[in-house]
């Protein structure tokens, strides 16, 4: 799922979204309540009118937002309160609160309000946020008044499987339409993440939807579909775009290297994306040093298709029961940078 946080993927029209083959897009609960606000949202029809995306769409509870403020946010069990970082006012957020938000933006899934520890953290701390995560769900359940929207437990735990095996056993005992992996990336080694979803991703019913949060590069992303994920979401494509990086071949690279100033060839000779079909390396190259906006759109084009591109070979590999052998080597051994 491209991530737009703000209802808009960061310099794409959401025609020149579709066109990537993007199904599903992701916005975020907190900056959306901080601007414009879910009630001007709701007055222009709704997330979906409001951003003309015509297709699925999963805002996010705004936890892991709250929680990266740091020393801006103060933790109870009623909820968080925190200084808006735009006016300064106080602002609390609860369960209630975030689902009441979520049930006004009109997401097609919208995710529990969550406590997510950092890395590192105690067993002690990570313990105590996944017991009030639970609890925290428990209300977003009993809040939450839409039957058009499918509401998502969110499994935290940081890096104890102990204490995600817990966390997965109950979220399960409540048959939510669906469910996510929450707390990872965030600091933490690869390994760890890779762990944590080898434990958890098979605990969830497999009938319902499992979402991977906030991991999107190709390596994890197919590590961990071969533990059961389907979904994911993440800014690397649109990032990396700003930054004038590329996904061609299953790997990075970095248009600002002299050796694509006269190399007229399509940026990936395998890709069907606009970018591909109509611009070669050198002006691609020619527009990262340049610094012109249009980069950045041809290459989130191109980035967004390349990670879509390689989840549907997962896909057409699973349905062919290749995905062991075709992926092997992403499996067992870092490969390339993607």
């Amino acid at each position: 799922m491209p991530v737009g946080t703000l209802a808009n993927v960061k310099t794409l029209t959401p025609a020149q979204l579709r066109e990537t083959g993007a199904q599903m897009v992701l916005s975020n609960t907190y900056h959306l309540h901080l601007q414009p606000g879910e009630a001007i949202v709701a007055g222009g029809g709704g997330l979906h009118k409001f951003m003309a995306w015509d297709g699925p769409m999963l805002t996010d509870s705004g936890g892991f937002q709250v929680f990266s403020l740091s020393e801006m946010r103060k933790i109870t069990e009623e909820g968080v309160t925190f200084r808006s970082p735009h006016g300064g006012q106080i602002i609390k957020l609860t369960p209630e609160r975030s689902i009441e938000i979520q049930n006004t933006l009109g997401a097609d899934v919208i995710m529990a309000f969550d406590e997510c520890p950092p890395y590192p953290a105690s067993r002690e701390d990570v313990e105590a946020a996944t017991e009030r995560t639970y609890r925290w769900l428990l209300r977003c359940i009993e809040a939450h008044k839409r039957q058009d929207q499918a509401l998502f437990g969110i499994v935290q735990g940081g890096v104890y499987l102990d204490l995600r095996s817990h966390a997965a056993m109950a979220l399960k005992e409540l048959d939510l339409p669906g469910y996510a992996i929450g707390g990872v990336s965030v600091g933490e080694p690869a390994e760890f993440i890779h762990k944590i979803v080898e434990a958890t991703a098979p605990l969830l019913p497999p009938e319902k939807p499992r979402y991977l949060m906030g991991v999107g590069t190709l390596r994890e992303m197919a590590i961990a579909i071969a533990s059961g994920i389907d979904l994911f979401d993440c800014v690397i494509p649109t990032r990396w775009a700003r930054h004038g990086t590329a996904i061609v071949q299953d790997e990075r690279w970095n248009l600002k290297n002299a050796n694509f100033r006269e190399d007229f060839r399509p940026l990936d000779e395998t890709c069907n994306c606009y970018t591909c079909q109509n611009f070669s390396r050198a002006y691609l190259s020619h527009l990262v040093r340049s610094q012109e906006i249009l980069a950045y759109t041809l290459l989130s084009i191109h980035n967004i298709t390349a990670l879509i591109r390689f989840t549907q070979r997962i896909r057409e590999a699973i349905l062919n029961d290749t995905f062991a052998t075709e992926f092997a080597h992403w499996l067992t051994e870092e490969v390339g940078n993607g």
